[in-house]
């Protein structure tokens, strides 16, 4: 399966909470780094981080760009966090290897921060 098709499967598998499909989108040496928190994954532990993450409810793609196994995307998520509704952006970087997904970068954002006064261009 080519880099594109996998990042809609792996949308559509989170969407879904479809947890116990998860896995096998994966390569056994499946390798994911945070890039705003510094952390880093393998394949059980990212699994059980998205399986257990408190409130997550929807993950949307809603643009990708691939060329050969290398496939980036921009998702829409969102989540409730203290009975309150959250959003966040995150983009996602992936290669493929043998047909699973073996490298993913992610960069998350939350929607709901607002700019320093001052620092934009008037």
């Amino acid at each position: 399966m080519g880099a594109q098709k996998m990042m809609e499967s792996l949308a559509e598998v989170l969407d879904g909470h479809r947890w116990e499909e998860l896995p096998a989108l994966l390569h056994p040496n499946f390798y994911c780094r945070y890039v705003h928190t510094g952390e880093t994954f393998d394949r059980d532990a990212w699994v059980l981080v998205n399986a257990q993450y408190p409130g997550f409810q929807h993950f949307v793609l809603q643009e990708c760009v691939a060329d050969g196994d290398r496939a980036a995307g921009r998702a829409h998520v969102t989540g409730i966090s203290q009975g309150r509704l959250q959003h966040f952006e995150v983009a996602s970087f992936i290669a493929v290897r043998d047909g699973l997904i073996a490298d993913m970068t992610e960069v998350w954002t939350d929607v709901d921060e607002v700019a320093p006064a001052g620092t934009r261009p008037a």
